[in-house]
């Protein structure tokens, strides 16, 4: 696997080695031994997967303490626009963010630690995405920042009157009025 790091301390750009022949393609999708030298989780607990249209835009999505979670995201088929924002106090890229595009056929995957914002964008027909998360899902401790926050000032290479929102996701506080408690330790 090639693992590149980002600009954003602890945000993984994760390339699997695929093997092709007559018969079609193989590989690894995850490997903890082989990524435990970047100090992703040993353990996972919960996967997710999503279908989405074009054009749906997922997120800003994070969850509080003590449900905080670490994220590995990949793409089954199509191809989406995958963010992940700083939200670490005391990070040197603390509100910075990283947009990288996740499709099934370059089979990237982002490696999101924990203190993250996270969110996605459809930009193909249909997308079915997927994310394994070293925590539990609990509702009481969802949290999440608008979208369109003008301090993060996310390039989403949408136009604003194509993309396609949740109720909730449209009305996610912006992040200098939303309650984060994620402390960035080096």
């Amino acid at each position: 696997m090639k693992v590149t790091p980002t600009e954003i301390p602890g945000l993984l750009i994760i390339e699997p080695v695929v093997y092709t022949d007559e018969r079609g393609l193989f590989f690894e999708s995850y490997n903890q031994k082989a990524l435990s030298r970047y100090n992703l989780p040993s353990v996972f607990v919960q996967d997710n997967q999503s279908f989405s249209k074009y054009g749906v835009l997922r997120g800003l999505h994070f969850q509080h303490a003590p449900y905080e979670q670490a994220k590995l995201v990949r793409v089954l088929q199509g191809e989406v626009f995958d963010v992940a924002v700083d939200l670490r106090k005391g990070s040197p890229t603390y509100g910075k963010w990283k947009g990288v595009v996740l499709s099934a056929s370059n089979r990237k995957q982002l490696f999101i630690p924990r203190g993250f914002a996270h969110g996605f964008l459809v930009l193909s027909p249909t997308a079915e995405f997927f994310y394994k998360c070293d925590n539990f899902y609990s509702k009481a401790y969802d949290g999440g920042i608008r979208y369109d926050d003008p301090d993060l000032n996310i390039q989403w290479p949408l136009p604003e009157q194509e993309l396609i929102l949740s109720d909730k996701d449209r009305n996610l506080p912006l992040l200098k009025e939303a309650s984060v408690n994620f402390t960035y330790q080096a």
